[in-house]
């Protein structure tokens, strides 16, 4: 197979995280130059766009296999690895390829994704990066939007930031899906019990920190279900404040890739009875656990 070349062009796409990739082809192998500067410029700004990038499942796990090992699929109602281990699906489209309605129980388990999270914080290693595939697209709606962990840790006070070092914060997928609906939470929480995680994260590459966030950020270790939760709300309110989200309005071909490490992100509503909404999703593995010991006990109600 033909090797891609050429020097990638970076442009921002927002003050806060974000650029967009131009010239580069990823339906090729990139050399080794042109991924090193790809590689650079995720690091720096945890978030890249790729338009026009028509890719096969098969072209974007070559593309995200650079960065790492694939994420195996998870296996719930929401049929997400009908593709294969390796491939996610993010369709509201049913067996026979036509657009599933939100009251569907299936589209219903999808709507967790309206939440702001970090994909697989769930699990005892959470990923990496994900990079999202435009197949088919709503003529309105089903924006995703990104906020940088990194970031708001940076906009902390000084008291907060002493606050939140050195803690570990229980995720829980049965958790978070219980805000969508409590049969579900209980469904998945039987199939991934919680997990801990480091509070606050820094990328090896660099050193920045984050704070580590989001739905599936269940309870803190050391306080109350109560003042978890407050600490956890005001975390996330200084991550996804207005000025501090990117929007990416899709195109058909885009790819978007993202730092799992150090951002947030959340699908947006569309009319899903009408106009169907064909996402393909490869998700890089991080590579250990992020708090030691990976041990729980007495553990609370899920709600």
């Amino acid at each position: 197979m033909a090797i891609a070349t050429g020097a990638p062009v970076i442009t921002a796409v927002h003050p806060c995280l974000g650029v967009e990739v131009a010239g580069v082809d990823l339906t090729r192998p990139l050399d080794d130059d042109a991924f090193a500067r790809i590689a650079a410029a995720f690091d720096e700004h945890s978030v890249l766009v790729f338009h026009g990038q028509h890719l096969t499942d098969e072209q974007q796990m070559v593309f995200s296999a650079r960065f790492g090992p694939l994420e195996t699929t998870v296996r719930t109602m929401g049929n997400e690895d009908r593709l294969g281990a390796h491939i996610v699906d993010l369709s509201n489209t049913d067996e026979h390829g036509r657009p599933m309605p939100w009251a569907d129980r299936r589209m219903l388990y999808h709507s967790g994704n309206q939440l702001w999270h970090s994909d697989s914080s769930f699990k005892p290693v959470p990923a990496h990066s994900s990079a999202l595939s435009a197949r088919v697209i709503p003529p309105e709606g089903g924006e995703t939007e990104f906020a940088s962990m990194r970031v708001a840790y940076d906009a902390l006070p000084d008291d907060l930031r002493r606050h939140v070092d050195g803690k570990v914060v229980v995720h829980s997928f049965g958790f978070s899906r219980s805000l969508i609906d409590p049969g579900i939470g209980t469904e998945v929480g039987r199939e991934y019990p919680p997990v801990r995680h480091a509070l606050v994260r820094a990328n090896p590459a660099n050193g920045r920190k984050a704070v580590y966030v989001g739905s599936h950020a269940w309870f803190v270790e050391g306080m109350s279900i109560d003042d978890s939760r407050i600490l956890i709300a005001k975390l996330l309110e200084i991550t996804t404040r207005p000025d501090r989200v990117y929007r990416h309005t899709w195109r058909v071909g885009d790819l978007v890739m993202w730092d799992n490490r150090c951002v947030l992100h959340r699908g947006r509503p569309w009319d899903s009875a009408r106009h169907p909404r064909v996402m393909h999703r490869t998700t890089v593995a991080g590579t250990g656990p992020t708090a030691e010991p990976p041990f729980l006990h007495d553990l609370p109600a899920a709600r």
